[in-house]
């Protein structure tokens, strides 16, 4: 189960999410600063690999939601991070092209995205897309982070509307690519009003559930001038 860390500054300063990071990106750390309350985990598994993704919560000026992850899949701590703590950030479309230790190429998730990267002509390819989760984690870091049941996370950049039918073959060409896989492969859209789940549009509902910053909520159209970014 996800816990979180006390915020490193007044609750009432957190109105903001510094543009230049964006959800799922990884930011590699120069320092993680100890959090009163932190699970043991927290320090072996950034000694290990010394970073955190951008996670969707609102910060004061000057720092960073982040989320770490440790070794279990019930190990994981949101935290936030000071700009000067953060050295580089590598966002989900830098690891689309990347590939694994060579001894890891077998695992199910490379599999599947082996077949994506492949594919230069298939659905996937019209848009701007990368490897999230355990799969992208491992891909950053060299760190062994994804295991034989690992699904595949895929983050695909949709700034502009996309239709019902479109998302439905997008849908049905990933579930193809996961099912010779043998795992699932979960994407979400990133559009204007947060992160969506693609089976979610693609189900046609009449409202979608956006991961935002400012939390989850319930919209009919996350492409609405309305909404903000995420």
């Amino acid at each position: 189960m996800q816990v979180c860390a006390a915020p490193p500054f007044a609750a009432e300063h957190a109105l903001s999410c510094d543009a230049r990071w964006r959800p799922h990106d990884l930011l590699r750390l120069h320092r993680l600063r100890q959090f009163d309350g932190e699970p043991e985990w927290v320090r072996v598994s950034f000694e290990r690999a010394p970073y955190a993704v951008v996670r969707r919560a609102l910060a004061a000026d000057g720092f960073v939601a982040i989320g770490l992850r440790g070794a279990e899949r019930s190990q994981r701590y949101g935290a936030w991070v000071h700009l000067d703590d953060i050295e580089t950030a590598v966002p989900p479309e830098e690891l689309a092209q990347r590939s694994p230790l060579a001894e890891r190429t077998a695992f199910p998730a490379f599999t599947a995205l082996a077949a994506l990267q492949r594919d230069t002509t298939g659905t996937l390819s019209e848009f701007v897309w990368g490897p999230t989760g355990s799969t992208g984690f491992e891909l950053a870091t060299q760190a062994p982070t994804a295991t034989l049941s690992s699904d595949l996370d895929v983050l695909i950049r949709a700034p502009e509307k996309l239709s019902h039918h479109a998302a439905i073959q997008l849908l049905s060409y990933l579930q193809a690519i996961a099912q010779r896989a043998g795992i699932r492969v979960d994407a979400q859209l990133e559009t204007p009003a947060g992160g969506i789940a693609l089976a979610e549009w693609a189900a046609g509902k009449a409202r979608v559930m956006a991961r935002h910053a400012r939390g989850p909520q319930l919209i009919a159209d996350p492409w609405a001038p309305a909404h903000g970014d995420a």
